[in-house]
């Protein structure tokens, strides 16, 4: 891709919001076929993520700081991971939920790729709709 084929998006989420919900409502909002996720900061009074190979998410409550939010994000589905951190500096990270509830701030870049489309498919490799990139015809 060549720079004028990617648009920054940035915006910022209040207390209370959540996390997932809100990141996939400005996708939505935005139109975004093709997004990642460049940066988040911020912090949640909540956690709830689904940790690896597991059936079902863990929540925890109290002060937490986002030190990781990685992922692609479309209008056709997104696949999200997060880390946060304790006031011990303890960081437990996996994939993102709903509930993940803001604290202070989520301050959070996505970079969209204009010519592409993401979409999840099952493609025979895995049981999952896994990510499937296609040029924008």
């Amino acid at each position: 891709m060549q720079n004028d084929d990617v648009k920054t998006h940035a915006f910022r989420l209040k207390p209370g919001q959540d996390l997932k919900q809100e990141i996939q409502s400005y996708v939505q909002q935005h139109n975004i076929e093709a997004g990642w996720i460049v940066t988040c900061v911020g912090s949640v009074t909540q956690y709830h993520l689904r940790f690896a190979n597991q059936p079902e998410g863990n929540k925890a409550t109290g002060h937490f700081e986002i030190v990781s939010l990685v992922g692609t994000v479309s209008i056709n589905g997104s696949h999200l991971h997060m880390s946060v951190s304790d006031s011990t500096g303890k960081t437990i990270g996996g994939h993102l939920l709903d509930s993940n509830l803001v604290y202070t701030t989520a301050e959070i870049i996505i970079g969209e790729g204009t010519q592409l489309i993401f979409t999840r498919e099952k493609d025979g490799t895995t049981p999952w709709e896994e990510l499937q990139v296609k040029p924008k015809q």
